[in-house]
């Protein structure tokens, strides 16, 4: 009988620690926009996580796309339930920094949470897209990408030509490109792309107050010259059929491209991944042109994508838990897995030495053409920008762009709407966050 009891005891005592090592398990969630198979690596991830240490359990949980994701989370938090971590897209990052009291700057929990945090760890063209004005990282990037040229092979090869590294280059090669049977370019996203990446690439600044990173007192500067003269030459490359507009739908325009209708597309350094699976032809990744009659020395472009947000109004014990999957996420091995995975590129330095050393990129060298183009050196107005309702300006521009391109409105008009709607948006989120 005694030793029954001590038996007993013992698996008493057992069960109790580890009840209690389960009850001291922090429970954190994260909302985020990742679908397909974006969704599915996010999950392998969290999965990882979760399995290589006990102290936290992350819960992923897909909210639909970003403009969804960032709704509901804003409704979360006047209701006070917000969740640990939200993923916020490129174009909302102002209004979740704004908002009074809605994050825990991440630069600041890395630092209060033990893990410790040094800025020049991170790949230079991601540092300051979601920081403050004084470079303070508040966001952590998390899905990176970068605009990139990808060229059909086959078709620069039957029409005798080379992937352009200008727009004049471009503008040589188009008719020998139409000649052999294809369209030559098509673009998704174009307020990203021949707007925002327009201006980081020729080193223009886009609005005042530092690009907004200063004051939300801002005026949008897309009204001028240089960007003027690139939309009236798209029109005129529309009309010659030099380039084909498959409609504001990033995937109608991919598909032009995939489907062998285009010679080349403007698209994300993030679709790598699938169109390695997409594409039945060879294709090329190559840098985004620009104008050589604008700039000599093109400067490195802004990221898209989205970043990591800390909610506030949670305990310590669930920003220390946070602080710890983001160690996690940041680890070289991590993002190098995440690079391979999907396309967009790692975060830090040391994973982009791991991909190198790997031979990652000599089995695929396309996959670090995103890297190397947002590591050419940057300028003044390279570090990106942070304005209000940029959601709704991005589609003040695709409204005019398309305008602009059927030929509704001249480029002047629709350059005029553009600044005027604009400007009305960034004075009514001034009156509202201030």
């Amino acid at each position: 009988m005694r030793r029954s009891s001590l038996f007993a005891a013992a698996v008493a005592a057992v069960m109790g620690l580890s009840g209690n090592a389960q009850a001291e398990t922090t429970e954190i969630t994260f909302w985020h926009a990742m679908g397909g198979r974006l969704g599915e690596v996010v999950d392998q991830i969290t999965a990882e996580f979760n399995a290589s240490q006990s102290d936290v359990k992350l819960t992923s949980i897909y909210k639909g796309g970003y403009e969804d994701t960032m709704t509901a989370g804003i409704a979360a938090f006047r209701a006070g339930q917000q969740p640990d971590i939200i993923q916020v897209f490129d174009a909302g990052a102002a209004t979740i920094i704004n908002a009074p009291g809605a994050v825990y700057p991440v630069a600041d929990l890395l630092k209060e949470h033990g893990v410790g945090f040094d800025v020049n760890k991170y790949i230079s063209g991601v540092r300051y897209f979601y920081a403050d004005s004084d470079g303070k990282m508040i966001g952590m990037p998390f899905n990176s990408s970068t605009p990139l040229l990808y060229a059909n092979k086959e078709a620069l090869a039957k029409a005798g030509v080379s992937a352009p590294t200008t727009w004049e280059e471009f503008e040589a090669i188009a008719p020998k490109l139409v000649e052999a049977g294809y369209v030559p370019m098509a673009q998704s996203h174009s307020p990203w792309i021949f707007a925002e990446n327009f201006h980081s690439r020729h080193n223009i600044q886009m609005a005042t107050a530092n690009n907004g990173f200063d004051s939300t007192d801002v005026k949008i500067l897309y009204n001028n010259k240089d960007l003027k003269m690139h939309w009236a030459k798209m029109k005129e490359w529309l009309d010659k059929g030099w380039y084909g507009y498959y409609g504001r739908g990033w995937g109608e325009n991919q598909d032009a491209f995939v489907q062998g209708k285009v010679a080349m597309w403007l698209g994300s350094s993030g679709s790598f991944g699938g169109l390695r699976k997409s594409a039945t032809f060879d294709f090329s990744t190559n840098y985004l042109p620009y104008w050589k009659g604008l700039i000599e020395e093109p400067k490195s472009t802004f990221i898209g994508g989205a970043a990591l947000f800390v909610m506030s109004g949670h305990s310590d014990k669930e920003y220390e838990a946070t602080a710890k999957f983001f160690e996690y996420l940041t680890k070289p091995e991590t993002q190098f897995f995440w690079h391979k995975e999907t396309g967009y590129v790692p975060i830090t330095n040391d994973a982009y030495e791991l991909a190198k050393t790997s031979g990652y990129y000599k089995e695929a060298p396309d996959a670090e053409i995103g890297i190397l183009q947002l590591s050419q050196p940057g300028g003044e107005w390279t570090k990106g920008y942070r304005l209000g309702y940029y959601v709704q300006i991005r589609e003040v521009m695709y409204k005019n762009f398309e305008q602009i391109l059927n030929g509704q409105e001249t480029v002047d008009q629709g350059f005029d709407a553009i600044e005027k709607d604009s400007n009305e948006l960034l004075v009514r989120f001034k009156d509202t966050y201030n």
